[in-house]
Parts: structure tokens; sequence; C-alpha cells
């Protein structure tokens, strides 16, 4: 089975981390790499430069990460489509043990675990929390299994399974500073049109860089808000009860989370307990007030 990796990148300044991406990527012998580039002349004219034995295209649709994907594999014939952020660095054996889970003709798609690579991390951050970060949170699968969704950040899939559904959406995803999960609305629709599983490969790990300057409060709460916010815009696309489980069995998680942080702290085993404990019951309460005013929206509309 042939693979092409695709990296979608936007911004010159942060150059540096595709090059390391790339470079990570090569060490692991993919059958193509191609570098997808959202509506930046100038970082089209530096990729093509400077990255040797890539493909560098720019994408073919309006800003944003969706239609940069699908521009970087529509570049590409391989079987199955490799998606991964220009932020992130494969650990060794990333791409092996991705490509391995589709040894099975069930799976349609696969990804792997997300290690945060710090500049500095909050102290007050709860692991419950990680995804706010683009990371792997408690929870999720310890070994290899199904799962509703994975992550394009480490994301593999059948292209024939991903071009039977259009790709992602290109009118929902990130652009700029919004997010919405873009990922796992296509992880439903694949899994629905195909009949296929998605897996979870923890060993397929990936480091993903997370700046300094997203450790404030203020950046933590509006990814959660965001994050209530695309949840529900998703459902109104793949409408059904089965499409925000997932996020029903994480929210019963979260009073242990916050409960864990008091007793810590009131045992004195960590003085900062009570201040994680405060980071769950804001980041909930953010993602709640977004998830009401997109239901407001809808309503409305």
């Amino acid at each position: 089975m042939r693979h092409a990796v695709i990296l979608p990148a936007h911004d010159p300044a942060r150059f540096h981390e595709l090059q390391a991406a790339v470079a990570a990527v090569q060490s692991q012998n993919p059958d193509e790499i191609i570098v997808a580039i959202d509506h930046s002349p100038e970082l089209l004219e530096l990729a093509r430069r400077e990255l040797a034995g890539v493909t560098v295209v720019p994408n073919r649709y309006g800003r944003g990460v969706s239609g940069t994907r699908n521009s970087g594999a529509e570049a590409s014939d391989a079987d199955l489509l490799v998606f991964l952020d220009s932020d992130t660095i494969p650990q060794p054996g990333w791409l092996a043990a991705l490509a391995a889970a589709f040894a099975d003709p069930g799976v349609v798609g696969a990804g792997g675990g997300i290690d945060p690579l710090w500049e500095r991390r909050p102290a007050w951050l709860p692991d419950e929390f990680l995804w706010a970060y683009g990371a792997s949170y408690p929870g999720q699968p310890q070994t290899p299994g199904p799962v509703r969704n994975v992550w394009s950040a480490n994301m593999a899939v059948r292209a024939d399974a991903f071009w039977a559904v259009g790709g992602f959406r290109t009118d929902f995803g990130k652009v700029g500073s919004r997010s919405r999960p873009e990922d796992t609305e296509l992880c439903v629709r694949v899994a629905a049109a195909s009949g296929g599983q998605w897996l979870y490969v923890p060993q397929a790990r990936v480091y993903h860089r997370v700046p300094e300057r997203y450790g404030t409060l203020r950046y933590f709460l509006s990814r959660c808000y965001n994050e209530g916010r695309g949840k529900i815009a998703m459902n109104r696309l793949v409408p059904g009860r089965q499409t925000l489980g997932p996020e029903r069995s994480y929210l019963r998680s979260l009073p242990r989370a916050v409960w864990r942080g008091i007793a810590d702290a009131v045992r004195g085993r960590d003085p900062l307990g009570v201040r994680r404990a405060g980071a769950v019951l804001a980041g909930l309460a953010a993602a709640g007030a977004g998830a009401v005013i997109e239901f407001s929206v809808g309503v409305v509309a």
C-alpha cells in the first residue's frame, strides 16, 4: 500500500517547525511527502526552494486548514493519505505503526497518540484538558482499539474512502483563531459511508509543539469555548445521538478530576490541586457557554 504524508502550513515565521517535521518524516522512509501551503506566497516560495525531495502545492480552496489538506491530498495518487500538522514531530516507528493498522481490511482510518512538547506548561492545567492543546488526554485507549474519531494532527485514511465523501469539508474547520472539529466530522462521515472503523493506535506517536504564548488562561478558555461551539455545529452537520457519545463519556470523568484536585490540596500532596480543580470547572463552563451560543445561533437560523 503506497502512502503519502501531507503537512499543511501557513505561517512563514514558523518555517523552522515545518522543516523539522519534514526531516522527521523523511527519516521514516515515506513513499511521498506533500506540503500544502495556505494562501502564503512567501511560504510557498520558501518551501519550494528549501524543502528537497518534497512536493509543495498551494491551497486551491478558500483560506483554512481543511482546504489546505484537501489540496495536498489531491496532489497524490497514493492508496493511504497520512495527515500531520506542520508543528508536529513524529516519534521513531510512528509511520510503520500507523500503516500496520491497515492490514485489517475493516479499518478505514487510524490515528495515534499525541504528546505535548511544551515551551512552558501552565502549572494549573489539568491533564483532562490536554485536548485543548492538541494532545492526548486521560481516558483514551492504552492499546489499539476502535474509536469514533482520531485527530488530523496524526491521522491516516484510505484514499478511496476519503474521496468517496469529498474529503474535509472546506466550509467547516480551523480558520485563524476559530477552531471547529473538522477531523471528527470527517471521521463520522467516512465511517458511515464506508461501513469501516477508525482505529486508535497509541504507539504511533508524535510530539506536538505548544508555544509559551498558549499557556494563558485566556487562551485556554477561548479553546474550550470554541470547542463547545464546534461540537454543536458538527452535530448539525452529522446529527445523531452517537455523534456526541464520546463527549458525554468525557463529561462524566470531570467530577472525579475536580475532587481529585481538591483532595490533593487538602491532604498536602499538591498545593496546586485547587487551581487544577478550578481550571476543570472554568473549562467546562467555557465549553458549555460556547455550546449554548452555537445552539442559539442554530435555532435562530
